[in-house]
């Protein structure tokens, strides 16, 4: 029963914070570990997805495919500065229409490659 004592003295000396401080620094280390752990595969997820995705067919301009003719021209309205201030800043804006002349992104691919139908009979 003498042991009891030593664990009793050890106790009001302190011994038993320098342990739950050991354990909590390290509890917060792992969870630390882990939280990075799940960003990280989240980010890979991520990247993943974006890799698997087909490139948008958007011009220079920004406009998406559909906003241009068979010719290339654009028929979205853009944002153009009319004003400026002494810092070259913009103060009005009017609406007109793009002047992009030309789609320039990447070519869907019906339009690239397309099979041959052939008659099996």
């Amino acid at each position: 029963m003498e042991w009891l004592w030593w664990i009793f003295v050890f106790f009001i000396v302190g011994g038993f914070g320098w342990i739950a401080d050991t354990g909590r620094t390290a509890l917060r280390t792992r969870h630390e570990r882990r939280i990075e752990l799940l960003r990280l595969e989240k980010k890979e997820r991520l990247a993943l997805e974006q890799a698997h995705k087909p490139p948008e067919p958007v011009c220079g301009c920004t406009h998406h495919l559909a906003k241009h003719d068979k010719r290339g021209k654009c028929h979205e309205e853009v944002e153009v500065a009319t004003e400026w201030d002494e810092n070259k800043k913009p103060l009005r804006y009017e609406r007109r229409q793009c002047n992009c002349q030309q789609y320039v992104g990447p070519q869907p691919l019906s339009q690239i490659y397309a099979d041959e139908l052939t008659d099996l009979q």
